[in-house]
């Protein structure tokens, strides 16, 4: 495959086109339909895209993938700076394709991530406090050693890969209404976005403490934000994506904000009622129904995209 095209947006046709030589590497995850009723809530069709099964436990494999299907990779091989999830795609998507990885990660990375980094056999750095301190790192790296960068988010291959969580969720569930996709730098609702481009409502969510697009959106720009919260090792980057925002500018509807006790709560109802779980930034989707921050219909059909499961271990069943 050629690298994807050098203009600022990625489209539905470029996904469509890619898909099929992505296919063989990525799991099709299942797409579970369930009643609203099941987790107290008013009666409604909800649909859970179940990205934690992915390989790796979470959707960031099918960028990393994706990277490295349509680069050149160098000798010196690749690196990433990571909150933990893309730092384990990139280290596994390296073995796959047997280059060498170096992944620099924050002191908020969970020792779960870390843990998987280092058995897929990725070198593994801890650097500064948060995602943005590990990723000037990364950077002075590649630029040392001519690595290939691949970045979590602010990267077409990389919302080109991630777009394909919305190709196949549109195959599963053709008449979804809304969306709800959480949001860190912006790769995986920028992907969706491309892929859906305005067909269905597109809902983000995002912590309290780490408020990224909220910001962005107010300021018509990129800007820093607050970075934190317990989802701070996945949605906590400093700023959202400048090639994402764009498409989150013109197909996400609008974005909302869940606290800290929202979270916990989703992933331990996420645990209780399905045995599904959910690391804090993939179940702030879920939050935001639970918490109704997001208050749908009756006859609203509403998809999910529970993004990630590498979470040290809970007690899902206080």
């Amino acid at each position: 495959m050629e690298q994807a095209k050098n203009n600022s947006s990625v489209t539905r046709e470029e996904i469509r086109e890619f898909y099929p030589h992505l296919a063989p590497h990525v799991r099709r995850t299942p797409a579970v339909f369930v009643n609203g009723a099941e987790f107290g809530l008013e009666p409604m069709s909800l649909v859970l895209k179940l990205e934690l099964l992915q390989h790796t436990g979470s959707f960031k494999t099918r960028g990393a993938i994706t990277n490295l299907l349509t680069r050149t990779v160098p000798k010196a091989g690749v690196v990433a700076a990571s909150g933990g999830n893309h730092g384990v795609a990139v280290a596994f998507a390296a073995g796959k394709f047997r280059v060498s990885a170096k992944i620099y990660v924050p002191t908020v990375a969970s020792i779960a991530k870390i843990d998987r980094i280092r058995g897929y056999g990725a070198e593994l750095v801890i650097a500064g406090e948060r995602y943005a301190d590990a990723l000037a790192e990364s950077e002075r790296w590649a630029a040392q050693s001519g690595a290939m960068a691949i970045h979590a988010y602010d990267q077409r291959e990389t919302v080109l890969g991630q777009g394909s969580v919305g190709l196949e969720l549109e195959e599963q569930a053709p008449d979804l209404d809304t969306l709800l996709v959480a949001v860190g730098g912006g790769g995986l609702i920028g992907g969706i976005a491309a892929w859906y481009a305005g067909r269905i409502r597109i809902i983000g969510i995002e912590p309290e403490k780490a408020p990224t697009l909220t910001r962005a959106l107010e300021a018509g720009r990129p800007v820093d934000a607050e970075a934190g919260g317990i989802a701070a090792d996945s949605l906590a980057p400093r700023r959202v994506g400048e090639l994402t925002f764009p498409l989150a500018q013109k197909y996400v509807e609008r974005v909302l904000l869940v606290s800290e006790g929202e979270i916990q709560k989703a992933q331990q109802v996420l645990w209780k009622e399905m045995r599904i779980a959910a690391e804090p930034g993939g179940a702030a989707t879920f939050a935001a129904l639970l918490s109704k921050k997001y208050k749908p219909v009756s006859t609203e059909r509403v998809g999910v995209v529970v993004c990630g499961g590498n979470t040290d271990a809970v007690d899902f069943t206080k």
